[in-house]
């Protein structure tokens, strides 16, 4: 389920029981004494209170992430002047300075303009109009939230819908055609967000959580998330468009080829590319190039250095949150061409920020940190020692499909805080490489497709009108089950030679 939106969460007349229930877990943990410390009985409480908030959201997501800056210093688990820089790591700016930038192509419109023209270059007959759907919100989705990429092409889709209708098409027809073509927005859009570290807020989750539970493994860097991110994206897209257009949903009918017509119309309606337009766009560009570029790349054997490796730059201090809020900060300078007297971004349009979000990050990582702290992953490795000897690829699997069905009900973000260092302990007792438990659960966090409740994207395009909750139930459970095994396969393929994760070793950097 994607995190935004947070939701109110606020306890209604007869609802008290949830928000008793964290409370009610924390104190049982703490009277049974798990561990040889009191640091550890109460860590574990923390992490319960926590877990029985954020699932039944007894109060809003976020006001359960400042949970851990009360109550780890009050149980004695580290001051709060440990806790409180969880709340300011570089990934919370990565992610501020990110969507800041994905309002500006908002607010500039190259987005619809980029969104049309991938529809138009690649429909023709109703199933490649679904997959030029498909492509654009993938593509959408990599750079800017999966629902504001459904915000921006669900519209065209009932554009398109609405042409096919006023060529008389057949009933039962034109019914299939708009089922599909909802749901191909809203799955690609899901399935766009793994490929980037931006793409969603579960990824950006993983990058953090990694370096906090184990500092000396290898920086998660753009261009490596994408190694993994993107092949698996390109195959789930095209793997999903087979799935919709040729097994669950065909439709044959000549007279829905007005669909390309009507994404003609709406490109005209936009007239010619405005400076705004070009500007951000350009803007974008550059940032995701900075991104990709910034650390050396090695292709074919061959090493390109990153401009982070410059002479005169501090590559050591710099990571991409310092690309995305010096981007972004641009955008708050460039006048526009458009609203005369403001600039391309002006800070009243930081209404649409997922404050909430910044707080749920800081949370799930003062989470992982208060489980080294207080030796809860130590004891929690200990009893995962059991899978010692397990094979890596059973074990992957059956995570990945705890992942996806548990994200139908509950936040990908939140259940992502808190699985991540439960699997690095796991990982640790198996003597594995934590990165082949971690990645596969962050990939698998995004692949929840049956239930409206499980992500807006699916949300959204329930609320059209066009789609059955029956008809989501059927298809998702498909998609569930290839995203189960896409991420697995793609991700054993790919760990390796892109990566360089064994998941047969404990690699080096973990401390013995």
């Amino acid at each position: 389920m994607e995190s935004a939106p947070l939701g109110d969460g606020s306890p209604s007349t007869g609802r008290w029981w949830r928000v008793a229930l964290g409370p009610a877990l924390a104190a049982v943990i703490v009277a049974l004494g798990p561990g040889d410390t009191p640091s550890v009985a109460a860590m574990a409480a923390i992490a319960a209170w926590m877990a029985a908030w954020w699932v039944t959201e007894a109060v809003p997501i976020p006001v359960t992430a400042l949970l851990p800056l009360v109550l780890i210093p009050l149980a004695g688990v580290q001051p709060v002047a440990e806790v409180a820089p969880n709340y300011g790591r570089s990934t919370v700016f990565l992610f501020l300075g990110g969507y800041l930038l994905a309002i500006g192509l908002q607010a500039s419109g190259v987005h619809r303009r980029l969104a049309l023209w991938i529809v138009h270059t690649v429909g023709g007959e109703p199933t490649r109009v679904i997959l030029g759907f498909m492509v654009a919100a993938a593509f959408l989705s990599m750079w800017i939230t999966n629902t504001a990429t459904v915000m921006v092409l669900m519209p065209i889709g009932l554009s398109v819908i609405e042409a096919a209708r006023d060529r008389d098409a057949d009933p039962r027809e034109l019914r299939t055609f708009a089922v599909t073509v909802m749901l191909a927005i809203a799955y690609a859009a899901d399935m766009g967000g793994m490929s980037t570290l931006v793409g969603t807020a579960p990824n950006l989750s993983y990058k953090e959580q990694l370096a906090r539970l184990f500092p000396q493994a290898p920086e998660t860097s753009f261009v490596g998330w994408m190694g993994i991110g993107l092949p698996l994206a390109v195959v789930f897209v095209f793997a999903g468009w087979l799935l919709l257009t040729r097994v669950l949903f065909r439709s044959g009918d000549a007279s829905l080829l007005g669909s390309r017509e009507a994404v003609a119309r709406l490109r005209g309606e936009l007239g010619p590319l405005r400076r705004d337009e070009r500007l951000t766009a350009i803007l974008f560009t550059v940032t995701a190039l900075l991104w990709i570029t910034r650390r050396d790349i090695t292709i074919g054997g061959a090493g390109l250095p990153g401009w982070g490796s410059l002479p005169l730059i501090a590559g050591s201090f710099i990571d991409d949150s310092v690309v995305a809020v010096g981007m972004a900060i641009l955008l708050f300078l460039i006048p526009s061409q458009s609203r005369p007297g403001e600039r391309l971004l002006e800070w009243r349009m930081s209404d649409r920020m997922p404050w909430g979000m910044l707080l749920l990050f800081g949370g799930g990582f003062a989470l992982a940190d208060g489980f080294g702290a207080s030796g809860l992953s130590l004891w929690m490795g200990g009893h995962f020692s059991v899978l010692e000897g397990a094979p890596p690829f059973l074990v992957i699997v059956l995570v990945c499909a705890s992942l996806t069905f548990l994200t139908e009900l509950t936040s990908n973000t939140a259940t992502t805080e808190m699985a991540l260092p439960i699997l690095g302990a796991a990982a640790v007792a198996m003597n594995t490489d934590p990165r082949a438990l971690m990645i596969p659960a962050t990939l698998s966090a995004s692949c929840a497709f049956m239930m409206p409740v499980a992500s807006p994207t699916q949300a959204i395009v329930f609320g059209s009108g066009w789609v059955p909750i029956r008809q989501m139930v059927r298809a998702g459970i498909w998609f569930n089950l290839i995203g189960i095994a896409l991420v697995t396969l793609v991700f054993w393929a790919l760990c390796g030679p892109v990566a360089g994760i064994d998941p047969g070793s404990v690699p080096e950097w973990i401390a013995p």
